[in-house]
């Protein structure tokens, strides 16, 4: 139930009204939270209603929107509680409280109205929003300050209500209570006694609120108190002096100690931080302080020899601006930590290498300023060097030379030196000394190689370059230029010089003419190389020409051989499989190596799908099965190419014949004159003579098999037997067989590729030149080593080579790490500078003179000024000084005082400033030396430095700025910085002052060091409210003459200290608002003034959480105090509200002030309507002023906000009446139609009168009833309906559709087939007709030719009582279908005559030959025809046309046309799917009739005379004939090949093809397989699929022959059948047998 409603009960009154109305008004009271069922009233007695008029009136409680907590008993007449009630969640505060509800009647309608009163019953306890409070409270806060407290709810009025506060403990606080004007009361807690956070931190009290009920009840909140700190304690150390010890070399970040210092004070003002304050040394550089934790560390380097102990004085400070401080004293540890100094006096940088041992090279001067052990010093070099170090005195070491020096060795060496101390660990320095050794002629040149191998390729340009010969000399310089020289020799009688030439200063070798590789192969010649020394050196070196092969030569093609003889070479049977072997091409290539490797490809093909050449072997197979469709004669294109660069290739072409038997092939390939006279004589003689040439034929292939098999036989006898046998073998050949696969008469070339290195070889000692070292691991081209010596022999083998070159790159290493840890030592160290003013210098003389003398000037003398008389005091000559070279040495360190030789004394030479010079080191002093020489005598002079006031006491900074609360004690002190005076003595610093003197006094402490301490002390509390900022003025005064001071600016910020509450400007703030106020509308803005400033002056504002609903509509900024609107407010739930606002600063002090918000009615409710009886549904027929409905309408805004005004849409039947204060009537206006309007939905607006005015609305749903008073309608006064013709029975035609505007059972329209005759034969053999869908069926197939339309009658009838109808003209058209062919009617297809037409052939274009005349009984589009020439003889001489079947033709005739042409046309019609017809048109192509007969006629042939038996019998007598001859001729051929072969082989140089025996192969050179190595080759049929298979080199069946040698071969004995040998004769054959038997098989079949 809604709040709104809830308060609108409480004043609600209701008017009924009826045309006979009762009025009636009952009231009782109850107690809240009864139980259900819980009796209230007899209403029924109360109100003098009979139980029955409860029941027959249907009673009912009308509550508008709120919930019902009463209900109706009708069979008791009595009012019971249905749901508890809480008068708190009822009616809030409102008092009194009550339940306004309705109970409604009918027939007649009685309203009466009953006021339930809830009575208020002790059932909450005060309660507060919060279980606790927390204020942060300053211990600063003065006595009175007051902080707001929550202020508790009691949800009960009345006695039960919240009656009064308690709180407890009270020893710091009391409750001080404020009546408000709401009737609440302000609920403060006031300090009366001051907070101490040091003695008590937390304080936890208990505020009680207590209610006036019986029992009474009460609510507890706790109040915990955090007391804040304020900044009344210093922080002080835990020690005043810390002492650390460190050693020198310590890293940056080492920690040297933890200081701390403890403060009482928390937060802030606890907070202490660190820093060192140290201004007048070197503190700040080298330590460093972390300012949390107060831990130590080292940042800088340390020195020992700089300084043996620093004082670190710390200051510790807090927030507050209080401080102090402490010291701590750092002890530095001497380490080893400084390396010797290495100092050359004299060095040599070059030497001769002829120089003898003991010569000097350098002196040394080494120094270590550190002390004891670590300052002792031993000096050293490197090992296996011919130099030796020797001591001379202290301090000084001398480098002498300790053998005899090799420049050839090494021309240069770079000498470490390295110095080490005795400390622990030790260090060292090292010097690296660069010393050249000169060069002596003494070495010859030498070659890098004993021998050089250099290769170019045949054909080459002259004047190219082939190979560059080097040779090195080991000196330098002239001595080392070599010149190379070609010395004298010949080849095969010619001058090297005509073959090569060789470039004096290069040493490259070029070509005096282009080689070729058939005619010299290699040659030798010898470079002598001859330095520039004097006199010369020189020596030789022999260098091997080799002549590489290149591609110059195509491959020549051996089989087929190409002649014009033979038109067919190969027959391929019809039965072929795939992989059929048809032929094999064999090529050579007379190049060598790579360039000699062939390859073969197929490059054009009668039918390229039908054969593929093996791209190594050069076998022709088939690639599918051979089919009848496959043309009898093929022509097959094969190139072959070599594998040089650039290839070259031969190109060969085969002519295969595909074809089961020989006449097959002559019928394609030959082509036969017949003879119109035949011979009866002439088939018996071709029969005799074919029987003949068989029969030797055969008799030759016999004997020749028989010959072949005893030949085989004896093979096998032979090498099944256990008897050694020598066979012999032609010269340079070896036996391939083991279980190799090598074809007898195919010879292939195996090449090795890049992988060959994976396979095995077998190296064997050669003893003779045919011999190839061969490198398992090469990949490049194998060549011959013609050398009658061992390669072990070779004085610069491999092996050797590598020794030499190992030894070489040892002794270069050496020499290479020499010089490079020489690099970068030869720096001297800057650290030597500083060390001037204490050096002390040892002299080393063979006569030597020791003198002192010491003098005494102020600083900052001008240049030039004198020192003193140095040779006058030292009792030296002028001349000597002259003579001597004197010169004052003073190491690395800037020469302040300079020597006048002249005269004889010391002068000023640059401005001495004894600060920068010494520092605080007293006495201040200059040493240095001053050198003569010849003799060398050193005299050690000491200056001393004294002091002048020339620098006045300064601070580092000009000011220094405090921070110092305004609670801080007195006494509080304040570290000060100290100033600094370079100076020494009285002229250093001597006091301080401090003005002014009023809140601060100056207190110095004196130093362990002599300095003091400077410290600022508090003697009057700060106020900040009267003075907040503070100037002093500190000055530094020294003891010089004239006095010279320093000053620094001392500012003093006074922080606040929260000692002021903040307080409100006004006690109660009033502001006004509109209750449609969107959210973030700015309320009012209060504000409070604080005196404090910063965090103690920051103020929050915040609204007091007592009151629920006022956070959720207010907001207020805590930082300005703007109230901001959150919520929704509403008038009609609260026209004022009331906020306590609470200001609390940092500190928590607090103060409050109350805001009263007064809220502006405005328009912003709707009218509620109500709907309190409607009907839902009436009769068309109804008569006007029918009540339809009653609605009540209320607004709850007030004056013309809430007056109401109802009206209903325009152009509807009905009108609403007012019938009493807020009810209305909606009755009918007019009589009602269902058919025009069968519902209705009423839209009730009723408008209020405000500004804007607002409205409500609710549509009421009417539904009209139906009265049958309409008959059903056609949707068209007559209709028409198409079928297609040949339809099958039972198809639906169409659909006829009626309507009734009346609804339901009076709108059910039901369909009926009028009796009506078509041709005498009732129209329902026709169609049917759906009683309830309307769709019209065909009861029959309709055929178009019969009937082609025809008409019915259909009634529509509808469900109502009495019935009403209409009925409809239907009209059936039948549509034509496409079910018959185009009929030709010309020409008649008849088959009396061939010929229908003729054209002449002087005929033109578009000739008209004939017309095709075509008919179709369809009609429409279905009788278009449209004519096609399907077919023709010559499709380029005919057309035809596509409308009318003309047929002309479409270019001249000429005399090659054909004369009989034979048209195919198609007459097509044009429906769906479309049919036709064909016609066959015979046109001769003639200009007389008889060359149409010859054309068209059958002639009749002599039965007795076989064209065809004479035909077989020529070409199977041609085909014996030239096969017994063919294998006659190559029989012969053969034998005369071998032996020419032998002949040719033996006797002469030009590159053939040997025959080779048997499963052996070439070793010589003169094929294209390498010389030594055979490798197994597997080739089988199938062999286009396999991989060469590359066996063991020298293994037992290869033979190695040498010309001068002679071995037995070994055979594999192997014990299997002659017929399971993989190569026997009945397997393996020429290709020619297999032709010959290929040509019996046909001849016997």
């Amino acid at each position: 139930m809604s709040d709104r409603a809830m308060r609108r009960q409480v004043l609600l009154f209701i008017s009924m009204f009826s045309l006979s109305s009762v009025l009636g008004q009952i009231t009782y009271s109850i107690p809240e939270e009864m139980s259900r069922g819980s009796f209230v009233g007899n209403i029924a007695q109360d109100l003098g209603l009979d139980v029955k008029r409860l029941r027959s009136g249907k009673a009912r409680i009308y509550t508008e929107d709120n919930a019902e907590y009463i209900e109706l008993n009708k069979e008791r007449g009595v009012l019971l509680v249905k749901e508890r009630i809480d008068r708190e969640a009822l009616c809030g505060q409102t008092t009194p409280c009550a339940l306004h509800l309705q109970i409604t009647l009918e027939d007649p309608i009685e309203f009466y109205t009953v006021t339930v009163e809830i009575n208020d019953i002790n059932d909450n306890a005060p309660s507060f929003k919060k279980d606790e409070m927390k204020f942060r409270i300053s211990e600063s806060a003065v006595i009175g300050a007051k902080f707001v407290l929550e202020r508790a709810m009691d949800l009960d009025v009345g006695v039960n209500g919240l009656q009064g506060y308690s709180l407890k403990p009270t020893d710091n606080f009391h409750l001080k209570l404020q009546n408000q004007q709401d009737g609440g009361k302000k609920v403060e807690m006031v300090l009366q006694k001051h907070l101490d956070r040091e003695a008590q931190e937390d304080l936890s009290l208990t505020l009680t609120a207590t209610d006036g009920g019986d029992p009474q009840l009460s609510g507890t909140m706790r109040i915990e108190i955090s007391v804040l700190d304020a900044n009344d304690n210093a922080p002080v150390f835990m020690q005043e002096v810390y002492k650390v010890t460190i050693m020198e070399t310590a890293p940056k970040g080492t920690i040297l100690s933890t200081v701390s210092a403890a403060d009482a004070d928390q937060g802030s003002n606890g907070k202490v931080s660190y820093s060192i304050t140290n201004t007048q040394d070197d503190v700040p550089v080298l330590f460093q302080i972390d300012e949390q934790n107060g831990v130590v560390a080292l940042t800088g380097n340390l020195d020992y020899e700089k300084a043996q102990h620093y004082e670190i004085h710390v200051q510790a400070s807090d927030d507050g601006g209080l401080t102090d401080s402490c010291k701590i004293i750092v002890e530095v540890t001497d380490t080893n930590d400084n390396p010797p100094s290495i100092n050359i006096m004299s060095k040599t940088n070059s030497i001769s290498e002829k120089s003898t041992p003991g010569t000097v090279v350098t002196i040394f001067n080494v120094q270590d300023p550190d002390s004891g052990e670590n300052g002792k010093v031993s000096c050293n070099i490197e090992e296996h060097k011919p130099f030796v170090m020797k001591t001379t005195s202290k301090k000084f070491f001398s480098l002498v030379t300790d053998s005899d020096l090799d420049r050839e060795i090494a021309s240069e060496y770079n000498i470490t030196v390295t110095c080490s101390d005795e400390g622990v660990p030790s260090l060292s320095s090292s010097v690296t000394l660069t010393l050249q050794i000169s060069d002596v002629n003494d070495n010859a040149p030498v070659f890098e190689r004993s021998s050089y191998e250099a290769y170019i390729v045949e054909n080459n340009a002259p004047g190219l370059s082939i190979f560059t010969v080097k040779a090195r000399d080991a000196d330098w310089n002239q001595n080392a230029r070599v010149s190379y020289i070609l010395e004298d020799s010949s080849v095969n009688g010619v001058p090297v010089s005509s073959y090569v030439s060789v470039s004096a200063d290069s040493g490259v070798i070029h070509a005096v003419r282009s080689f070729d590789y058939e005619q010299i192969k290699d040659f030798q010649f010898r470079v002598k190389a001859q330095d520039g020394g004097s006199p010369p050196l020189s020596s030789n070196v022999t260098v091997k020409i080799l002549i590489q092969d290149q591609n110059d030569n195509p491959p020549q093609v051996l089989y087929p051989v190409q002649t014009g003889g033979s038109l067919v070479a190969e027959m391929v049977p019809r039965s072929a499989e795939v992989g059929y072997l048809v032929t094999k091409v064999v090529a050579v290539d007379v190049d060598s190596g790579q360039n000699a490797w062939l390859s073969y490809k197929l490059q054009k093909a009668t039918d390229r799908a039908l054969f593929e050449v093996g791209l190594q072997n050069g076998e022709i197979r088939t690639i599918r099965q051979v089919t009848d469709k496959d043309a009898v004669k093929q022509r097959l294109t094969v190139i072959v190419e070599d594998n040089g660069q650039p290839s070259r290739s031969a190109t060969v072409i085969v002519n295969v014949a595909v074809a089961d038997s020989f006449p097959e092939v002559l019928s394609e390939f030959t082509d036969f004159t017949h003879d119109k006279e035949y011979n009866d004589n002439l088939t018996f003689y071709l029969v005799l003579a074919l029987a003949v040439v068989s029969f030797l034929f055969i008799t030759c292939l016999v004997v020749i098999i028989s010959v072949k098999i005893y030949r085989w036989r004896q093979s096998r006898i032979l090498y099944h037997s256990n008897l050694p046998v020598i066979p012999y073998y032609p010269p340079r050949y070896s036996d391939t067989l083991g279980t190799g696969t090598l074809q007898h008469v195919y010879n292939y070339e195996v090449c090795r590729t890049t992988d060959s290195r994976k396979s095995d070889c077998k190296f064997g000692r050669a003893g003779s030149q045919n011999v190839l070292i061969m490198d398992p691991s090469s990949t490049g081209t194998m060549q011959r080593i013609q050398n009658e010596k061992s390669i072990l022999d070779e004085p610069d083998s491999p092996l050797e080579e590598c020794g030499l070159f190992f030894c070489f790159y040892l002794r270069a290493d050496c020499i290479g790490i020499v010089f490079f840890n020489g690099v970068g030592n030869e720096t001297t160290s800057n650290r030597t500078m500083r060390r001037q003013v204490l050096l002390f210098f040892s002299v080393l003389c063979l006569s030597s003179a020791l003198g002192q003398v010491s003098y005494s000037i102020p600083e900052e003398m001008a240049k030039g000024s004198v020192v003193g008389n140095i040779a006058h005091d030292l009792g030296i000559d002028l001349k000597r000084l002259k003579s001597g070279k004197a010169r004052v040495y003073t190491g690395s360190s800037v020469e302040y005082i300079g020597l006048n030789k002249e005269r004889g004394v010391l002068l000023i030479q640059e401005r001495i400033d004894r600060e920068a010079l010494c520092g605080e080191t007293t006495p201040c002093a200059l040493h240095f030396q001053l050198i003569l020489e010849n003799p060398m005598e050193l005299f050690r002079v000491t200056v001393e430095v004294t002091d002048i006031n020339d620098n006045t006491p300064s601070f580092t900074n000009t000011e220094k700025r405090f921070e110092i609360s305004e609670s801080a004690v007195i006494g509080s002190k304040f570290i000060l910085e100290k100033a600094i005076d370079s100076d020494i003595g009285i002229n250093g610093l001597q006091q301080y002052s401090l003005t002014p003197t009023d809140n601060f006094v100056l207190k110095l402490e004196n130093q362990a060091d002599g300095s003091k301490k400077v410290e600022m002390v508090l003697q009057k509390p700060l106020d900040r409210e009267k003075q907040e900022y503070i100037s002093l003025l500190l000055t530094a005064i020294d003891g010089g003459e004239p006095q010279l001071s320093g000053t620094m600016q001392i500012f003093v910020t006074v922080l606040d200290a929260n000692d002021n509450a903040p307080t409100f400007a006004k006690p109660l703030y009033r502001a006004k608002i509109l209750e449609n106020s969107s959210k973030g509308t700015s309320v009012t803005t209060v504000s409070a003034s604080d005196k404090d400033i910063g965090s103690n002056g920051e103020m929050s504002y915040l609204i007091s959480t007592s009151k629920r609903l006022l956070s959720e509509l207010f907001q207020i900024n805590s930082r300005t105090g703007e109230i901001i609107l959150v919520g929704e407010i509403d008038y009609e739930k609260a026209n004022t509200y009331q906020m306590d606002i609470e200001v609390v600063d940092k500190g928590g002090l607090s103060d409050s002030t109350k805001v009263v918000v007064d809220v502006i009615d405005i328009n912003d409710n709707n009218p509620y309507i109500n709907v309190v009886s409607k009907s839902e549904s009436i009769l068309e027929d109804s008569p006007p002023n029918t009540v339809i409905a009653m609605l009540s309408v209320n607004d709850p805004d007030s004056e013309n906000n809430g007056k109401v005004e109802c009206n209903i849409d325009d152009n509807i039947p009905f009108k609403i009446h007012t019938t009493l204060n807020g009810f209305y009537t909606l009755v009918t206006d007019i009589a009602l139609d269902r058919e025009r309007a069968s519902q209705y939905n009423i839209t009730v607006t009723c408008s209020d009168e405000g500004v804007p005015s607002l409205s409500s609305s609710v549509t009421l749903t009417l539904q009209i009833s139906d009265v049958n008073d309409n008959a059903p309608v056609f949707e068209r006064s007559s209709y028409e309906a198409y079928i297609v013709e040949n339809n099958t029975p039972g198809l639906s035609i169409f659909t006829v559709k009626a309507r009734d505007a009346d609804w339901n059972q009076n709108a059910r329209v039901s369909y009926i087939l009028e009796d009506t005759s078509l041709n005498g034969v009732p129209v329902s053999s026709y169609v049917s007709v759906s009683a309830d869908s309307g769709v019209i069926h065909a009861v029959r197939s309709f055929d178009y030719e019969q009937i082609k339309d025809f008409q019915l009658r259909v009634k529509a009838q509808d469900g109502g009582s009495p019935p009403l109808s209409s009925n409809v003209t239907v009209k059936i058209m039948i549509q034509d279908q496409n079910d018959n062919p185009p009929q030709v009617l010309y020409p008649v297809q008849t088959g009396g005559s061939l010929v229908a037409e003729m054209v002449p052939r002087s005929a033109d274009v578009g000739y008209l030959v004939t017309k095709v005349v075509a008919v179709d009984v369809d009609s429409g589009q279905n009788a278009w025809l449209s004519y096609k020439l399907q077919k023709a003889t010559d499709r380029a001489l005919f057309e035809v046309g596509l409308q009318n079947g003309e047929i002309r033709t479409i270019r001249q005739v000429t005399d090659k046309d054909a004369v009989k042409q034979r048209l195919t046309v198609i007459v097509e019609d044009n429906g769906q799917p479309s049919r036709s017809a064909t016609v066959i048109v015979n046109v001769a192509v003639a200009d007389s009739f008889p060359e149409v007969l010859s054309e068209f006629t059958d002639f009749t042939h002599d039965k007795e005379y076989n064209d065809n038996l004479t035909f077989y019998l020529v070409l199977a007598l041609a085909v014996v004939s030239f096969l017994f001859i063919t294998c006659l001729v190559v029989i012969i051929s053969v034998k005369i090949y071998r032996w020419r072969q032998s002949r040719i082989l033996y006797h002469s140089n030009l590159p053939v093809i040997p025959y080779y025996p048997p499963r052996y192969s070439d070793t010589l050179g003169t094929g294209t397989l390498q010389h030594v190595y055979n490798y197994e080759v597997c080739r089988t049929t199938d062999s286009r699929k396999s991989d060469c298979k590359f066996g063991r080199a020298g293994s037992q069946n290869v033979l190695i022959m040498d010309p001068s040698s002679t071995g037995t071969m070994q055979r594999i004995q192997n014990e299997k059948s002659i017929l399971d040998e993989p190569d026997s004769p009945l397997e393996v054959g020429h290709l020619g047998y297999i032709s010959v038997v290929k040509c019996l098989l046909v001849l016997c079949h």
